[in-house]
């Protein structure tokens, strides 16, 4: 996979509106040094906003590549597709012109919301039933969405593996991949299986870009994701094993709770910046071996 696959590059940073006058107001040369090569919102927390707003948020958005990370698409949900949201996601995606529009493999509505992501269940039957409701949002949006492996702690009627539902899923929905790297590592530990193993399986071919993020730990055998912390040592290994496995893709630093200050939030995404540089040089170098 070259670069001109990805529709992003370098790393990223999730941006929250509590984050939005300290990122307009940091030196550029900064931002460049990193280097961060975009950012991530929710649409539906910048669907409609205008006002003061509105005009920062433009302004990020004329100077950076922006992609999407949905909250309430609820592909999973029982309930019909809210084709009116996909329609103004897809307005959101033209006006700020969006990289990427990504979602949760899971759902989180049947009559109301539950403001929660809750699991699909691993079954035939659901790999039929979301697939199709992908194909549906690629459609009105017109072009493919990535969905992103999630992390869950306890899924009913299961007859599939988690990797089984997610690649059937991806292959017959003929979507992208959006590859969480933090989410690999909570699901092993709360589902005791192999983290490296895991990633192994999944379709490379198919990533759009990744997530990084920290979590809490509950007990030895239970994290909760939670993105209100650094990320760890075991996760960065995850990460650097994905570069090793599926070359570099363009990947993400999501914090959504206890925010440090932005010069903070940068060390991390340099932190992936130079694990990045890294795996790309050893390709470089491999690819020369070889020639």
């Amino acid at each position: 996979m070259t670069t001109k696959d990805f529709p992003v590059q370098n790393a990223g940073l999730g941006l929250r509106r509590e984050m939005l006058d300290e990122l307009l107001n940091t030196d550029p040369g900064l931002l460049q040094s990193v280097p961060l090569g975009f950012m991530e919102v929710a649409p539906e927390n910048w669907i409609g906003i205008g006002g003061v707003y509105g005009k920062k948020f433009r302004q990020l958005t004329e100077k950076h590549d922006f992609v999407t990370h949905g909250l309430s698409l609820s592909i999973g949900s029982p309930s019909p597709l809210d084709t009116d949201f996909v329609k103004s996601v897809g307005e959101f995606i033209k006006q700020h012109d969006i990289k990427c529009y990504s979602e949760h493999l899971s759902y989180c509505s049947d009559d109301g919301h539950m403001y929660d992501l809750m699991p699909i269940p691993f079954t035939e039957e659901a790999v039929h039933y979301v697939a199709k409701r992908i194909q549906q949002v690629q459609d009105i949006i017109g072009h493919r969405i990535a969905m992103e492996n999630v992390s869950y702690y306890a899924v009913s009627g299961q007859q599939l593996s988690e990797i089984e539902f997610i690649n059937a899923v991806i292959a017959e929905a003929d979507c992208d991949l959006l590859l969480d790297v933090n989410n690999i590592y909570v699901n092993s530990v709360n589902h005791g299986y192999d983290a490296f193993d895991f990633l192994k399986q999944l379709p490379g071919e198919r990533i759009a870009y990744g997530h990084i993020a920290g979590h809490y730990n509950e007990a030895d055998d239970l994290i909760i994701d939670t993105h209100g912390a650094d990320v760890t040592d075991k996760v960065w290994q995850i990460l650097e094993n994905a570069y090793q496995q599926f070359g570099v893709f363009p990947t993400l630093l999501e914090r959504d709770f206890n925010i440090p200050a932005v010069p903070d939030l940068l060390k991390e995404v340099a932190q992936i910046s130079r694990l990045q540089k890294k795996y790309t040089q050893i390709t470089h170098l491999q690819s020369k071996s070889t020639a």
